[in-house]
């Protein structure tokens, strides 16, 4: 499948890491979570603010809309641990700007191409968390939005 440019390449990047290197980098974009978080002022269409047994503390995801184009903000409580938190800032850097269409048609496989089948193993189904979070709630603008057809 071919993604879009900030999806591939951030997808190239990681592709190209060994495991030692991919950690690191998991890490360092962990480290710069707190740079996805909502800004005073915006505003939002939605905001999915919640904590689900998944997740060790609270997350949430908040989207805008404009001109047809999705923006993602992420803000998650202290516990959080490092995978969820590198996620964030990838999943907001990747698909911002993108429809929500293209949005829902990102495959899930794309959470195990960036953090690699290792860590994928090791915590299991938590580590598509985010990416299922941020789909359903565009998801949920997008049916909120879509005209309906009557019977």
């Amino acid at each position: 499948m071919s993604f879009p440019p900030k999806l591939a390449a951030l997808i190239k990047l990681f592709s190209s890491l060994s495991d030692r290197e991919r950690r690191e980098t998991l890490i360092a974009y962990a480290d710069h979570a707190s740079s996805q978080e909502p800004r005073q002022g915006e505003v939002f269409d939605l905001e999915d603010i919640r904590k689900d047994e998944e997740c060790t503390d609270t997350v949430a995801v908040f989207l805008r809309v404009e001109q047809g184009r999705c923006h993602f903000r992420i803000a998650l409580g202290k516990q959080v641990q490092t995978l969820t938190r590198a996620m964030s800032a990838i999943l907001c850097k990747g698909l911002d700007s993108l429809s929500p269409e293209e949005v829902l048609a990102i495959p899930n496989e794309l959470v195990k191409t960036i953090v690699g089948a290792e860590l994928v193993r090791v915590r299991s189904q938590t580590v598509y968390y985010l990416l299922t979070r941020i789909k359903g709630i565009t998801r949920l603008w997008l049916n909120n939005h879509t005209p309906q057809t009557g019977k």
